[in-house]
């Protein structure tokens, strides 16, 4: 999967420099100029909210090119600011709460091919909006929703993280690898071991960890782990290295998964995989060690609900280190 830009804006001066990168993306698809400028439209007032509603903190507006078969613009828009108390209300065109005309969000959730939004008064906001070329449908649902955020650190162009996911009707797996590092090389190695695990199906994730290992053996190394959840086993299927963590959420209970020591690529003493049960309603969660690791969603009721993509962005918003690339992969099964 490709990686978010993560455009800061505080101030009205940084709406501009936003509203381009969507664009931009969106011409990298091949978007024509109708859909372009539906995505600028929608990029401009995201980050214009960040400046209105955020009584001078601001936020980021994340912006992904997503190039499987149909191509879409992500766009998330993530702050600490007062929060909605009413959602619904403050999707209603005429709404706001700034002597605005209030047609921020309610233009939104008309432009945009897929939208949702949580936000929490006095916590914070994060809204999603997806737009599809030509508003072509997506690709049919599986049994799974998958989102992620994956950010390269700040002032680095490359992204030393990667991840990837395969899914058919009764399972998913998810990789999720950290180059050590960050920059290019990082990258390099990111990239090196994630092809190697996509380009054939293996049988494990033990089979696909080991030939990640492979494919890394000629870059500095990185940390690497895949989870898969079986539906027919009820069971999710660990297999890591180094210090990429997954962790299965459920309504009373989290599961943190083992992982092995050593450096994907140079040095790993040994391969192991590790079982964990699944039950309906549970959260996959797998994150690069950008994320702090004392994490938890205790505090957000409602968000497990929620658009996996923004599962992924509060958890990137509160809770990354701050000092490295940052991936963060939420899964759960759908009806």
């Amino acid at each position: 999967m490709t990686t978010h830009a993560s455009c800061v804006v505080v101030d009205r001066s940084q709406v501009g420099a936003a509203r381009q990168e969507a664009t931009r993306a969106a011409a990298g698809l091949g978007f024509d100029e109708t859909d372009a400028h539906r995505v600028g439209l929608v990029a401009t007032e995201l980050a214009s909210n960040l400046v209105k509603h955020t009584r001078g903190v601001g936020g980021a507006l994340l912006i992904r090119s997503g190039k499987g078969a149909v191509p879409e613009v992500e766009l998330i828009a993530i702050d600490r600011g007062p929060g909605m108390r009413d959602v619904v209300q403050s999707l209603v065109d005429g709404h706001s709460t700034t002597g605005s005309p209030g047609t921020g969000l309610g233009a939104v959730t008309r432009l945009a091919d897929d939208f949702d939004v949580f936000s929490q008064p006095n916590a914070g906001t994060a809204v999603l909006a997806r737009l599809r070329r030509g508003r072509e449908a997506p690709v049919p649902p599986s049994r799974f929703q998958i989102g992620g955020v994956s950010v390269a650190q700040a002032g680095e162009t490359a992204c030393g993280d990667a991840w990837a996911v395969t899914v058919d009707s009764t399972a998913l797996s998810v990789i999720v690898v950290d180059g050590l590092g960050h920059g290019v090389l990082a990258e390099t190695a990111a990239r090196a071991a994630t092809g190697a695990a996509t380009a054939r199906s293996y049988a494990t994730p033990l089979a696909a960890l080991m030939a990640m290992h492979g494919g890394a053996a000629h870059t500095r190394g990185a940390a690497a782990l895949v989870a898969t959840v079986d539906l027919r086993s009820t069971r999710v299927t660990v297999a890591g290295v180094g210090n990429v963590a997954a962790s299965i959420v459920s309504v009373d209970t989290v599961r943190r998964a083992a992982s092995q020591s050593g450096i994907l690529g140079h040095e790993v003493r040994q391969f192991r995989e590790y079982h964990y049960p699944w039950h309906d309603g549970a959260l996959l969660i797998v994150h690069s060690d950008g994320l702090v690791s004392h994490w938890s969603l205790d505090r957000y009721p409602g968000l497990p609900r929620r658009d996996a993509a923004l599962v992924a962005a509060v958890l990137y918003r509160d809770f990354q280190r701050g000092r490295d690339d940052v991936t963060v992969v939420a899964a759960r099964q759908v009806a």
